[in-house]
């Protein structure tokens, strides 16, 4: 695969996220993204970029004019002679058929940045994508549960590796453990046996940045007041949380 330098990979990134890259060129660069996580990362950072972007611009309410207008050149103006046609958009109203028109262009680059929302990251087939990843195990030190998310997601992926004896009326609770002096906060409930997806309130990159261990407590399922921070040794399973990139 060919190697750029960094400032051609960025300005190449930047032209296909602004859609400035045509023809033979683009699709050469979309192979390459296909090919090489780095040129992925590249495309999908300029992506993140224009979507900020975008979504700090206010809204402007367009003129009655203008609108009238482009509804003539799009159009054409009805026939003084004819009945004027009723266009199945014409209760919604062109300005919400625009700001919907809008929102559909904002939706897919939102989705191009971020693909990880619908499990479709761009990277390398032997390559895998930036994570952050816990293995927890028993107190015999037997693996029983991985943990898995992508660096910018916002969905925790678990997977029972044993089942878990998770008594009547408990739960099984993950927390996350910072080691930079704060106390643990509760990541969500995982089950007893199978896998799940535990949505996440930020990216994995803001909640697990420093948190180098995870543990699942047992806890009642509808305690009567708020329970404590779990101490160290209150954990059915624990393990250690690492960086994947």
């Amino acid at each position: 695969m060919r190697r750029f330098s960094a400032e051609l990979l960025d300005r190449l990134a930047q032209e296909y996220a602004l859609g400035t890259l045509h023809g033979g060129a683009r699709r050469r660069f979309e192979t390459l993204m296909r090919e090489s996580a780095e040129v992925a990362r590249a495309a999908a950072a300029w992506q993140q970029r224009l979507t900020r972007l975008a979504g700090s611009v206010p809204p402007i309410e367009p003129s009655s004019a203008l609108w009238a207008g482009l509804q003539d050149q799009l159009f054409g103006a009805p026939a003084p002679s004819r009945k004027k046609r009723a266009w199945p958009w014409a209760a919604w109203g062109l300005p919400s058929l625009g700001g919907a028109l809008a929102g559909a262009v904002l939706c897919v680059l939102v989705l191009q940045s971020q693909p990880q929302w619908l499990g479709r990251e761009t990277v390398a087939a032997d390559t895998l994508p930036a994570s952050y990843v816990g293995l927890l195990a028993d107190a015999a030190g037997t693996p029983s549960l991985l943990a898995s998310a992508t660096r910018q997601g916002r969905l925790l992926h678990v997977k029972l590796l044993q089942p878990l004896q998770v008594p009547a009326g408990q739960v099984a609770r993950l927390y996350a453990l910072p080691g930079d002096g704060r106390a643990p906060f509760a990541v969500g409930v995982v089950p007893a046996s199978g896998k799940a997806a535990l949505p996440l309130p930020d990216s994995a990159e803001h909640l697990f940045a420093r948190v180098p261990r995870l543990g699942v407590r047992l806890e009642p399922a509808a305690p009567a007041s708020p329970l404590p921070a779990p101490a160290a040794g209150n954990f059915a399973i624990s393990g250690p949380c690492v960086k994947m990139w």
